[in-house]
């Protein structure tokens, strides 16, 4: 661990991500998300500025009430049509050889085998820079999609991930021994049977026998980010995650989420800087502070409101939509509970409302200024405990290009920016491990599955309950 910052790119393969309208800018070119060509061409300006992942976002459905009616999502290209992350990030390891490749994936949306499977072989495709932000969804539409009948409930939700990380921390780092792989010519061994095993995971929601078909990966487990800002976000973010998402309204209330998150690791027997927080901002950058509130201006005339309101939209545990001046007192949601403590902690001298939410992500989470003031600003978050940025941009690639080419070089003079990458996995350049840490609960299952823990499970075990149409 240093003390500089950690940056990473916060993108979609979208039009409309995060800063909804400005895709209607001649200089935007999200628009062109379909090419690979957009986002190869990223990917080397990110990794020639040396940020340090790429960090791709992804949903599984529609925002808001799944029974409503749905055309302003497709009018403003709102999140539809987006595409499989982890389709595209397998073209990008080949074009690049030291950014971090990380991809959203939900729990619902695919079964742990299969996607445990996925992330390795894009670990071995990228000699190590996999990382998972592992996400368990806020959509009815997204859960509707994949054959249940509503979104779960928030706890229970990660209670589900609970058992689905731990069937791909089995996978990853027990089912093959260190040195399992042996591609012997002259013995005719390739890899040693005794040295790869069986899990025979036996759970509420999965049964799952292995042995896993991939090879230890480089880091075998991927790196692990997760955004849960809830109560019950940051115990799992506490005993999984090792990098957190934050999307703060400030730096004190981010102060005071890191505190409580690490203090929970603590407890769950981690050490408080195995978990790392990234802060999600946005920047408006000029040569003076007029001219940077001058081009915010400007951003704002692309703005678009609408698209604003359904992306923010809160529905009660039926998926209903709640009216904007809707106070927060009155809500009831399985969703958003973390945005929801957040500005019930920013705003207090009055009773907030459901359209504070969306004036919160176009002002709060926004830092406009010279680059000068741009890092005394950073500095800042950094004091209060924040380790990283993710940069959510206004148009690819100008946001991006504007950060490295004016921001990052007086970052770097402040000791707050790499100059250069460091070698090896990604894990091992933010934390200087390839592999997990010991303290974390996936190494639990190292060496766990040899010959005497390695057997089939009893015929009158019940099968665990099938994760559909719930």
């Amino acid at each position: 661990m240093t003390n500089r910052l950690f940056f990473n790119a916060f993108v979609m393969n979208t039009t409309s991500h995060i800063h909804h309208g400005q895709w209607r800018r001649p200089d935007a070119r999200q628009s062109d998300f379909n090419d690979v060509q957009t986002w190869i061409g990223l990917a080397k300006t990110l990794e020639a500025a040396k940020f340090d992942s790429m960090f791709f976002a992804d949903v599984s459905g529609l925002y808001g009430d799944s029974d409503a009616d749905y055309s302003v999502y497709v009018r403003e290209g709102l999140q539809i049509p987006s595409n499989d992350p982890t389709v595209l990030v397998s073209a990008l390891a080949t074009h690049t050889s030291d950014i971090g490749l990380a991809v959203t994936s939900n729990v619902f949306q695919q079964h742990p085998t299969n996607f445990a499977r996925q992330i390795a072989t894009l670990d071995h495709m990228s000699n190590g820079r996999a990382a998972w932000n592992i996400v368990t969804g806020t959509q009815d539409n997204g859960y509707r999609n994949f054959g249940y009948r509503a979104l779960e409930d928030h706890d229970e939700r990660y209670r589900w991930a609970e058992e689905y990380v731990e069937v791909a921390y089995k996978l990853w780092e027990g089912s093959w021994d260190e040195g399992a792989l042996l591609r012997d010519k002259d013995g005719s061994l390739h890899a040693d049977p005794d040295k790869v095993h069986k899990i025979f995971h036996v759970g509420e929601r999965y049964s799952v026998e292995g042995p896993f078909l991939p090879s230890p990966s480089p880091q075998r487990t991927p790196l692990l980010f997760q955004a849960g800002s809830s109560g019950a976000g940051r115990t799992f973010a506490a005993r999984n995650a090792e990098a957190v998402f934050l999307v703060a309204p400030t730096p004190q209330i981010a102060e005071r989420q890191i505190q409580e998150t690490r203090a929970l690791a603590v407890a769950a027997g981690r050490d408080p800087k195995d978990v790392t927080f990234h802060q999600g901002l946005s920047f408006v950058i000029g040569a003076t502070e007029r001219e940077a509130q001058e081009k915010f201006a400007y951003y704002q005339q692309f703005v678009s409101t609408d698209g604003y309101a359904a992306h923010t939209a809160i529905v009660d545990p039926d998926g209903r939509i709640y009216p904007s001046d809707t106070p927060l007192s009155a809500i009831q949601t399985n969703t958003a509970h973390g945005f929801l403590d957040h500005l019930r902690q920013h705003i207090t001298d009055r009773e907030p409302t459901v359209a504070d939410l969306q004036i919160q992500r176009l002002r709060d989470a926004v830092v406009v200024g010279t680059p000068e003031q741009i890092a005394d600003h950073l500095e800042a978050w950094q004091a209060a405990g924040v380790d990283g940025i993710n940069v959510i941009n206004w148009v690819i690639p100008g946001s991006f290009e504007e950060f490295a080419d004016y921001v990052l070089p007086v970052l770097r003079e402040r000791g707050l920016a790499q100059s250069e990458y460091a070698e090896g996995t990604l894990r091992r350049k933010l934390f200087g491990s390839d592999r997990l840490s010991a303290r974390h609960p996936a190494a639990a299952f190292r060496g766990a599955f040899g010959a005497a823990a390695s057997r089939p499970r009893a015929e009158s075990a019940p099968l665990p309950t099938a994760p559909i149409a719930r």
